[in-house]
């Protein structure tokens, strides 16, 4: 089938539906940062080809039906192996998620279990434990996918997850090199741009921009793209592997990368966790629980490793389409 793609036409495949989906044109941008966490280090040159990308995070409404349709069943849904979890108390391995729950005393800002909660019974439909449900939430990121939930429903949709560069140049909206996707400023004008953490985290959630929790995925403004919620909302799966920093440039303009892929698998493992060997994914763009004083994730350059299996209630994502060549010359030149 034939696309428009800007001014240039490209082939994608008949089965992919790219109705709600944006063309991000190709090009060549500066990929992390110097300036925050160690992970975003260093800064450095990399290309990506054209590709089309969801203009929103999934949500619940598109999540419920690609479950109707294939009786998908989430990692969160199911009892862990424990043959996976070397050590583990039998009892405490059941079906469930993490869940936002913070005591009401916090001692000690490195010690996360004090607000992370693994819940039984915690799922995509049942976001904060057995008691909750998803009526009303249709348009909110679907959360308490596990990367496999994740890459199963863009299979489905005939789509793929986004590398790590991909993601970032599209997070950007076209301004290389600036703090944030919209700008310099993190509220220009004294406006929210995004759904992020105001007041002390993890005990006061002032909720000044409107959310305290998830958010609709267009409830705030896009950026130069026409991307909605790419900062804050919901942490968003990439398809590389985690690496502790990133490459340097190039020694020669000549060989910027194209497309880079990220990090080995072998080299993903949580070192903090040598007898658990599961390996662990890029997630990007922050969440509506980063914080100033916290977490200063709310950028396009910053970035989580998150273990494979892992779900929570904080983590979602969107898919993607590479173009899969060039138009014939006859069609090209407009004979079609």
């Amino acid at each position: 089938m034939l696309r428009a793609g800007l001014d240039r036409c490209e082939w994608l495949p008949d089965d992919v539906k790219t109705g709600e989906m944006v063309f991000i044109p190709g090009g060549t941008f500066r990929m992390g940062s110097d300036h925050h966490y160690p992970e975003e280090v260093p800064s450095h040159r990399v290309s990506v080809d054209g590709f089309w990308i969801d203009r929103t995070p999934v949500t619940n409404r598109q999540f419920k039906q690609f479950v109707n349709a294939t009786r998908h069943v989430t990692e969160a849904q199911i009892v862990p192996d424990p043959k996976d979890y070397p050590g583990a108390v039998k009892e405490m391995l059941y079906a469930g998620s993490l869940v936002f729950s913070p005591l009401p005393r916090i001692t000690d800002l490195r010690d996360w279990s004090q607000w992370w909660s693994f819940m039984r019974g915690a799922n995509w439909r049942h976001p904060y434990g057995p008691g909750s449900n998803i009526k009303g939430l249709d348009d909110h990121p679907v959360v308490h996918v596990s990367y496999s939930d994740a890459a199963a429903y863009a299979r489905w949709a005939g789509k793929d997850l986004p590398t790590e560069a991909e993601w970032e140049f599209a997070a950007r909206g076209g301004l290389d090199g600036e703090e944030f996707a919209w700008g310099d400023a993190l509220m220009p004008g004294g406006k929210h741009m995004a759904n992020i953490w105001q007041g002390n985290f993890p005990v006061q959630n002032l909720g000044e921009d409107g959310f305290e929790r998830t958010s609709p995925v267009m409830a705030f403004p896009p950026n130069g793209y026409g991307l909605y919620d790419m900062i804050g909302n919901v942490w968003e799966w990439t398809s590389d592997w985690w690496s502790p920093k990133h490459e340097a440039d190039a020694a020669k303009p000549c060989c910027i990368p194209r497309n880079p892929r990220g990090g080995r698998e072998e080299a993903s493992f949580d070192p903090c966790l040598p007898s658990i060997r599961i390996p662990r994914k890029v997630l990007k763009g922050g969440s509506h629980l980063c914080a100033p004083n916290y977490c200063r994730r709310y950028r396009p350059a910053a970035r989580h490793a998150e273990p494979v299996d892992t779900s929570t209630s904080h983590v979602g994502f969107r898919c993607v389409v590479r173009l899969s060549g060039r138009a014939p010359d006859m069609l090209r030149d407009g004979a079609a």
